[in-house]
């Protein structure tokens, strides 16, 4: 199974019985699945049919669908509530005449809900029926259209990611071949150091405790640990990658781990040029972890 993103866009339409029906719909970035529905009247039935069929599709990501259905003929002709707006007329002048309101407009009656109805564009249980089914079927060719975007961000995103890790490994190499680590190097240090500084007070270097120091700080500063964790989690970022399917938790938690790792290692550095190793692997697993913020 392939890898894939959280982001996209889709459109998908069709005709059924004298009506078109279009759905547009986005999907970005989400902690979990969150659908977002805009249905025109009459279709609010649909609401939990549309989010079944996500859920199936989708394991997260906030995905909006927008649904329009019109007929591809006469349009059809609203219909007045005289009695609704009659009383919401007298309840109008009435304001006016207690409180000295602004007079009611037409334009503002006719906005009220249920004055002015567009009436339904199915009139029986069963053609209703099949224009539910028309919509879904046209919903499930929109997601398949999505799924496809997601999954082409999701190829592209995957490329991005084992480029990171490449970097990742080469720094963990260099870090682990660096010649500071050696106990000799930093025996040799020490001793440069404390030789200046028996100099200028005078006093006599003692061998056997500075043979003492060199190995206890050569033991803090060690990393080997850090460097093994670090390959293992480059070998399982890269059989999550090449796995595919919903990764991007788990992707996030080891992002997480990488950067623990780099940061122990900068702690323990006890040179220069392994601190620079550690800040630009710090670098790129912040720019690694930036990315998995995008897969599902």
């Amino acid at each position: 199974m392939a890898v894939q993103s959280m982001t996209g866009f889709a459109r998908a339409g069709a005709e059924h019985d004298g009506m078109a029906i279009s759905w547009e719909i986005r999907s970005v970035n989400g902690k979990g699945l969150e659908v977002r529905l805009r249905l025109p009247p009459g279709f609010e039935r649909l609401e939990q049919p549309v989010k079944q069929a996500a859920q199936k599709r989708f394991a997260r990501g906030n995905v909006q669908a927008t649904l329009a259905v019109s007929r591809t003929g006469t349009a059809a002709q609203p219909v007045l509530n005289e009695a609704l707006l009659e009383t919401a007329a007298k309840l109008a002048r009435d304001l006016q005449e207690r409180f000295g309101c602004q007079p009611a407009t037409a334009d503002g009656l006719l906005a009220l809900r249920g004055v002015l109805e567009v009436p339904d564009l199915v009139q029986n249980e069963a053609a209703r029926a099949a224009v539910d089914a028309a919509v879904l079927q046209s919903l499930a060719d929109g997601f398949a259209d999505l799924e496809r975007a997601r999954f082409a961000e999701g190829a592209a995103l995957a490329q991005i990611l084992l480029g990171h890790l490449a970097t990742i490994e080469d720094l963990t190499l260099k870090a682990e071949a660096d010649p500071s680590r050696e106990p000799a190097v930093i025996r040799d240090r020490i001793a440069a150091q404390v030789s200046m500084l028996m100099e200028a007070t005078g006093s006599s270097l003692d061998e056997s405790r500075l043979h003492m120091e060199a190995a206890l700080l050569a033991t803090k500063a060690d990393i080997r640990e850090e460097i093994d964790r670090l390959k293992a989690h480059i070998a399982l970022a890269r059989e999550m990658i090449a796995k595919g399917g919903a990764i991007g938790r788990r992707l996030d938690f080891l992002s997480q781990e990488f950067n623990r790792e780099s940061n122990t290692l900068c702690s323990k550095s006890n040179a220069t040029a392994l601190t620079a190793i550690g800040l630009e692997l710090k670098a790129v697993v912040d720019q690694f972890r930036e990315q998995v913020q995008n897969l599902e």
